[in-house]
């Protein structure tokens, strides 16, 4: 399905969506600590979502086992949590969570550190991957193309020597959870499906200490960077507007 302009009612019901995810990944960021399992923070997910009054997007997904993503260091995106994955000191975690109200979706992912960083460059990609997340977002208005977007995000990152995954995509979001256009994070600007007022996206960089290059793994779901490089995950739902976006899925301050 090609994602539409959102009627007001939409618009009202995605809006409250997007508050609720919000919520709910500040919760975890502010939670999240050395010696839990990934599937402690899905369970803490699952728990605060169900008090919001939500309903979580990921579950049963394609067979997808669970209400969170959650992707450790070489992990891109699309971690399944495990009782047995232990979270250690220095890991950069991946949370990729989606939620439903009123039938409305929004889909967000943001990456954190857990505890004390191992490098300074693990500070710097997390911090990076946010900060090119933010430029594609800028660049975001009534008439804008998927190329603008993606151009906006590579032109950001290109300057580390980062490396940016191209074989995965944002992408529209609302009705379902996965709506075209895709909204890739490389491209030339002024290219591209046209974008217009009331639609909502969800743009999401992921990029690497090494190469782009990624594998699945065996559980059919993980995917991995294939240089073992560490990687770092931001998105956000965007609703775009006359002259600018705003974002549905804004952390709490």
């Amino acid at each position: 399905m090609v994602t539409k302009p959102k009627k007001p009612q939409e618009i009202r019901a995605i809006k409250v969506s997007g508050k609720i995810l919000a919520s709910v990944l500040a919760m975890l960021a502010l939670k999240a600590e050395a010696g839990m399992s990934t599937k402690d923070l899905a369970d803490m997910a699952a728990k605060e979502l169900k008090s919001l009054g939500g309903a979580p997007s990921f579950f049963g997904y394609q067979g997808f086992p669970d209400v969170l993503c959650v992707s450790v260091n070489d992990e891109v995106v699309h971690g399944i949590p495990s009782k047995s994955r232990i979270l250690k000191e220095g890991d950069i975690v991946g949370m990729d969570f989606g939620v439903t109200y009123d039938g409305m979706i929004t889909d967000a992912a943001r990456s954190i550190i857990i505890g004390r960083p191992i490098h300074e460059s693990h500070v710097e990609l997390v911090k990076n991957t946010e900060k090119s997340l933010l430029e594609g977002i800028s660049v975001v208005h009534n008439g804008v193309r998927t190329g603008d977007i993606g151009h906006a995000v590579e032109s950001y990152l290109e300057p580390y020597g980062y490396g940016i995954v191209k074989d995965l995509v944002g992408h529209g979001v609302g009705h379902y959870l996965h709506e075209e256009p895709n909204i890739p994070n490389y491209g030339r600007a002024n290219t591209g499906p046209w974008l217009e007022k009331n639609m909502t996206i969800a743009i999401e960089p992921m990029v690497t200490l090494g190469k782009g290059a990624v594998r699945v793994a065996k559980n059919g779901w993980t995917i991995l960077t294939v240089d073992g490089s560490w990687s770092a995950h931001f998105e956000h739902t965007v609703l775009i507007t006359e002259s600018s976006a705003e974002i549905l899925t804004a952390y709490p301050r």
